[in-house]
């Protein structure tokens, strides 16, 4: 077991955090050497396997990220930008593979997490499931296949804690399908309507954003032309795919060189 890599969940007791550390304790493959949660929150000090409610693992929830980090083979990190930039800096020191699933991330924030890739593997992505990179690879080829007669819009739904829209996926995806069409993102996004807002500018890429009741993730990307639409869709019914997919992410980062890397590199699509 010792040669197994040892794994840091950071923010252990969210949504994401219970997945992935009841992920990496039932993996054959890795060992779960840390579970790190900010200084004065109730889980800190206990054992986490009771924390979320089930037997003991003998693992004690830490609020002590840089002890915490320094023994880790690899973290994983769905938690604020804040504390993903912070873990970064302490994962590169490490030289620790750091799996990244924060969205909201700024363009300050993505310079800091570049110059940690200098020194370790980061891997980020909106979306760790399989399904969802392979939509990524779908809609840039549908993308690259139609002109700007077919109007893009991606429809994203979440659950009603979500604080972030549009969602990290439905940036993905958006910009995938710049990507096929030879344009920047920047140049052609369209992320709200209200009022008299006037007619759909002619190649934009629209996102819409539904937030409501228990909703893990869906997404949809419509094609839209005269007389026909394209739809292009993923459903996650269990949070469980996205641990996995990070789980897989750390392993696959072992070995590979200090840079930023990617879902569809770690899937090699």
């Amino acid at each position: 077991m010792e040669t197994l890599p040892g794994i840091v969940i950071m923010g252990a007791s969210g949504r994401m955090g219970r997945m992935l550390t009841h992920g990496v304790l039932q993996s054959d493959k890795a060992r779960l050497i840390g579970c790190v949660e900010k200084p004065g929150h109730p889980w800190v000090g206990r054992d986490v396997g009771e924390a979320m409610g089930g037997p003991r693992v003998g693992l004690h929830v830490t609020d002590d990220a840089v002890s915490a980090i320094a023994q880790a083979q690899a973290v994983i990190d769905f938690t604020a930008p804040a504390v993903t930039v912070a873990t970064a800096e302490l994962a590169a020191q490490a030289r620790a593979v750091h799996v990244i699933g924060t969205t909201g991330l700024g363009d300050e924030d993505l310079k800091r997490l570049k110059a940690a890739a200098r020194h370790a593997v980061v891997v980020r992505a909106g979306n760790m499931s399989l399904g969802v990179n392979l939509l990524v690879q779908l809609t840039r080829k549908v993308a690259a296949a139609l002109d700007e007669d077919f109007d893009i819009e991606v429809v994203e739904a979440h659950h009603r804690h979500k604080v972030d829209a549009p969602s990290g996926t439905a940036l993905m995806l958006g910009q995938a399908a710049a990507e096929g069409r030879g344009v920047a993102l920047s140049e052609v996004e369209d992320r709200g309507r209200d009022g008299i807002t006037g007619e759909r500018a002619r190649g934009a890429i629209g996102f819409s954003s539904i937030r409501g009741g228990d909703i893990v993730g869906e997404h949809d990307v419509i094609f839209a032309g005269a007389g026909e639409r394209i739809l292009l869709r993923h459903v996650a019914t269990d949070r469980a795919v996205f641990a996995r997919g990070a789980l897989k992410a750390a392993l696959w980062g072992q070995g590979q060189r200090p840079g930023e890397y990617d879902m569809l590199d770690v899937l090699g699509l």
